[in-house]
């Protein structure tokens, strides 16, 4: 069997389109090709089906410390450490410990009691625009929406959510193929979060609180609990994830409706279909568009041999959008029934399903079931501006809309 390397396969870019259609049609041009094509880093996987399977395949794991040695993050510094202790880059028992660690303080109940806060934080948002009938949606309505839920949800005082908007943003270009080349804005803004996440959990060690932090220095179970250091990188991969995720979906929700206007009004005339048509947009337009992982083994995807050692890049957008799994997958509708068995991708799967998918889920949820009983339409006011190519988190910088009739 020949190798992927040696096949005559597609070729796909990182962000070679300026647009979301244009993506779109790139990877279903290269899915309908083959389930499999070449990347700069490795292979990319394009079928539900291949994607599915191999996000429980345990011959690959995730991007591991391999992923921040190939972008070029120092060994032994302050951002590479943190990685070490996240859950996206920890594998096998440490994993297991952690993720369970944290799902004890990190309950459905704790998440679903947010519910009126984060109404009234978009409700406040749309209060300030919804005069003008028109507004930079990145702006003033994604970019400072989530920071209070999360902060709210952890218990962080919220004089300091345009420090954390900005650490955020800097953080995560350590998930960039070339990270290195931001290592000084990554290494600084990971050292101011730190000193005051240091000074959160001091303050919550003194007098605990009914919040995240609280919960998560108190939990423990069969006698372990969370180291200081384990403690630390926790919070601060709540505070980022939870920020800059949610804020990117949110944006491309947005988009997504704009250049849909009929679904808009579909959604205005049945607001019972608002948790349907997240899940929708979310398939549609997803803040994460790929998840890499690393084979241990050599697999076989497609019919063609992936050796062991090389990076997989599971691209979960093209699976959403693969009609062999999905019929109609090429169309936005909301009132999509998905047959039984599919899997939506956007938040994951398999052991690193994604841990705040149920939060991130609420909060679009109330985003969208609000601007959509106050705006009576939604359409573009100008060009949307994407991030550029290599940011790893897909949504805009710029997103002009108008809900003038």
């Amino acid at each position: 069997m020949t190798t992927y390397l040696d096949a005559d396969l597609p070729v796909l870019l990182p962000r070679a389109a300026d647009t979301s259609e244009a993506t779109r049609a790139i990877l279903n041009s290269a899915r309908e090709a083959s389930p499999v094509a070449k990347g700069p880093f490795g292979a990319i996987v394009l079928r539900h089906e291949d994607v599915v399977a191999l996000l429980r395949d345990r011959r690959l794991r995730g991007p591991g410390m391999d992923f921040a040695r190939l972008a070029g993050i120092p060994e032994g510094g302050r951002a590479w450490k943190r990685q070490e202790q996240i859950l996206l880059f920890m594998e096998g028992d440490d994993h297991h410990r952690l993720r369970r660690l944290v799902s004890a303080a990190f309950t459905p109940k704790a998440v679903e009691a947010l519910r009126p806060f984060t109404r009234s934080v978009i409700s406040r948002l749309i209060d300030d625009v919804e005069a003008d009938g028109e507004c930079d949606a990145v702006a003033a309505l994604c970019d400072p929406y989530p920071i209070p839920v999360i902060s709210e949800l952890v218990g962080v005082e919220m004089d300091r959510w345009e420090d954390m908007s900005r650490w955020a943003s800097s953080i995560l270009l350590s998930l960039r193929f070339d990270a290195g080349q931001f290592i000084d804005e990554i290494e600084q803004a990971q050292a101011e979060l730190d000193e005051f996440i240091d000074g959160l959990i001091a303050a919550r060690r003194a007098e605990p609180r009914d919040d995240l932090l609280s919960r998560l220095i108190a939990v423990e179970e069969a006698g372990d609990r969370l180291s200081p250091s384990e403690l630390l990188s926790v919070v601060s991969m709540m505070l980022v994830a939870g920020t800059d995720t949610t804020r990117n979906q949110l944006s491309n929700i947005i988009h997504t409706f704009s250049e849909h206007p009929e679904q808009w009004a579909l959604l205005r005339e049945r607001p019972e279909l608002v948790s349907a048509a997240v899940e929708e947009a979310i398939r549609w337009e997803p803040a994460t568009e790929a998840l890499p992982r690393f084979a241990l083994d050599d697999v076989e995807i497609g019919g063609h041999l992936v050796p062991a050692g090389t990076i997989v890049v599971l691209m979960s957008m093209a699976a959403n959008h693969d009609e062999g799994s999905l019929p109609g997958a090429d169309r936005f509708d909301i009132t999509r029934e998905a047959p039984a068995g599919w899997h939506l991708l956007t938040f994951g799967g398999g052991v690193h399903y994604c841990l705040g998918a149920s939060l991130a889920r609420l909060e679009l949820v109330e985003a969208v079931a609000e601007l959509s009983a106050r705006f009576p339409v939604l359409r573009p006011a100008g060009d949307a501006v994407r991030h550029p190519t290599g940011s790893p988190i897909a949504g805009y910088a710029s997103l002009p809309i108008t809900w003038r009739p």
